[in-house]
C-alpha cells in the first residue's frame, strides 16, 4: 500500500464518521500506521517497496516491468528509461567536460540511481530533490538548480568550487576516490545513513552506460580532479574494488554439502539457535505460508522479504532488500550453498538485480515463495525453480532470524 492508498483509506474512514476530535486523532494514528506499513515493507501492499523483490513472474527488481503511474522509488510510466538514459547522458557529459574519467561516469549513475533511480524527482525525504537528491538547506543550491541535470551533476563530480576544497564537497575534493570501490566513493560524498547501497547499483549503472552509449572505460585528463592519466584500471585495484552481491557470499568453512546448481534440495536437520525467537512458531509459519498459497490475495507483487516477515508472523522484516537480510544474517547462522535447508528456513537467491530473492523453505524440496507462477500471489513451487526457470544463484540458507523485525 502506497501513500496515496493510505490516502484514500484515511478519506473513507473520516467519511464515515470521525468528524469528532477523539476520531480524528485515531485517524491519524490509523494513516501512519498505513504509512509504516507500506515504508517498511509488511507486505500487505501490492507496491512494498522497501521489501520489492522481483518482476513481473521473475525474482529480481526490474523496473522495465511495471505499468502505470509508479512511485518515486518504483517509477514505471512509458518513457522512463528514456529519461533514465538522458540524464546518464547529460552526467557523462558534465565529467567529460570537466576532464574526468568513466570511473567518474560510474560512480555518479550509482548515486542517482539509489538516490532518485536517476530520475529527475521534484520531491524526496525532507527537502531533497533532483537526480542526486541535494539538498538545498543544506547548500547544493536552490532547488530550481538543483532541478536542473547538469548544475546537480556538476555538484556531486565538483562540489561548489570546483577550484576550491571548501564549502560543499564534491566527488573530486575526495582524496583517492579514483582507486575506492566505487559504492565507497558515492558514499564519501553523499553521507547516507545507509551507506552499502550504492555499491548494489554498479550493475544497473553498467547497464544503463552501455544503452546510452557511455564508455566508462574513459581515460580521465592529467591533472583534472585529482585524475591521472596513466592511472591503473579496474581490475588493477585489488582490494578496493566494489562488490556485487554475488561476491558478499562466499562458502563458509563445513558449511554443508554445496552440491551444484539444479540438484534437488533435501531436508536437514539443524536446530534453531536460541537468538532465534519469532511471534509465530516454526510449525505455524510453515502452516501460514500453505494456507496463503491455498487462498491467500494478490498482495504480494515485489514483497519476498516482506512475505517471509509476516509468514514468521511480524509486521516487517526492518531490512531493505532480501540479499541484505542475507548478508547482516551473523556468520555463525549463514550456511552458503548448503542444499540442506531445515524445514522453515529462509533461501536465499542472487537474481541479478539489487534485491535478490527470499523464500520460505517447506520440506520436501518445496518453498512458498510470491511471484513465480502468478504475480503477486504465493505459490509452493520446487525450489530449483528459482535457478532452473529463472537463472538466479543460489547463495544459502539461513535461520528465521529478524533482529530488526517488528
Amino acid at each position: 500500500m502506497d501513500g496515496r492508498d493510505a490516502l484514500g483509506a484515511l478519506a473513507k474512514v473520516a467519511g464515515r464518521g470521525f468528524a469528532i476530535k477523539a476520531g480524528a486523532v485515531g485517524a491519524v494514528g490509523f494513516l501512519i500506521f498505513l504509512l509504516l506499513v507500506g515504508v517498511f515493507g509488511a507486505g500487505i501492499g501490492g507496491k512494498a517497496f522497501a521489501d520489492s523483490c522481483g518482476g513481473r513472474g521473475t525474482p529480481g527488481v526490474d523496473l522495465g516491468d511495471d505499468d502505470g503511474e509508479g512511485t518515486a522509488q518504483n517509477p514505471g510510466g512509458a518513457n522512463y528509461r528514456q529519461d533514465q538514459i538522458a540524464n546518464a547522458k547529460t552526467i557523462d557529459q558534465v565529467a567529460a567536460d570537466g576532464g574526468l574519467s568513466g570511473r567518474a561516469t560510474l560512480v555518479a549513475l550509482m548515486t542517482a540511481l539509489q538516490e532518485s533511480t536517476l530520475l529527475n524527482l521534484d520531491h524526496g525525504h525532507l527537502d531533497s530533490v533532483g537526480l542526486f537528491q541535494q539538498r538545498p538547506s543544506q547548500g547544493w543550491g536552490t532547488k530550481t538548480q538543483i532541478m536542473q541535470p547538469k548544475y546537480a551533476a556538476g555538484m556531486f563530480l565538483f562540489g561548489d568550487d570546483p577550484k576550491s576544497t571548501r564549502g560543499i564537497h564534491g566527488l573530486t575534493d575526495i582524496q583517492g576516490w579514483q582507486t575506492m570501490a566505487p559504492g565507497d566513493a558515492a558514499q564519501k560524498v553523499q553521507r547516507s545513513a545507509h551507506p552499502d547501497l550504492y555499491a548494489g547499483q554498479e550493475d544497473a549503472a553498467r547497464e544503463i552506460a552501455e544503452e546510452a552509449g557511455i564508455d566508462l572505460d574513459r581515460k580521465g585528463e592529467a591533472g583534472a580532479g585529482n585524475e591521472d592519466q596513466d592511472q591503473a584500471d579496474d581490475a588493477a585495484n585489488g582490494d578496493d574494488q566494489a562488490e556485487g552481491p554475488e561476491e558478499c557470499f562466499t562458502d563458509n568453512e563445513g558449511a554443508g554439502k554445496p552440491g551444484k546448481p539444479g540438484e534437488p534440495f533435501h531436508d536437514g536437520d539443524a536446530p534453531w539457535p536460541n537468538q532465534v525467537k519469532n511471534p509465530r512458531s516454526t510449525e505455524a509459519a510453515i502452516k501460514w505460508a500453505r494456507n496463503e498459497a491455498e487462498t491467500g490475495s494478490g498482495e504480494w507483487y515485489r514483497a519476498c522479504l516482506a512475505f517471509v516477515a509476516v509468514v514468521y508472523g511480524w509486521n516487517f522484516s526492518g531490512v531493505p532488500y532480501a540479499i541484505d537480510h542475507y548478508k547482516e544474517m551473523p556468520p555463525a547462522l549463514k550456511h552458503d550453498k548448503d542444499r540442506n535447508p531445515p524445514p522453515g528456513a529462509l533461501m536465499y537467491w542472487d537474481t541479478g538485480q539489487r534485491a535478490g530473492h527470499v523464500a520460505v523453505y517447506l520440506g520436501g524440496g518445496k518453498i512458498a515463495s510470491n511471484d513465480i507462477v502468478r504475480p503477486g500471489y504465493i505459490d509452493v513451487v520446487d525450489a530449483t525453480d528459482i535457478e532452473t526457470k529463472w537463472g538466479a544463484t543460489y547463495l544459502g540458507w539461513a535461520p528465521p532470524y529478524f533482529p530488526k523485525g517488528g
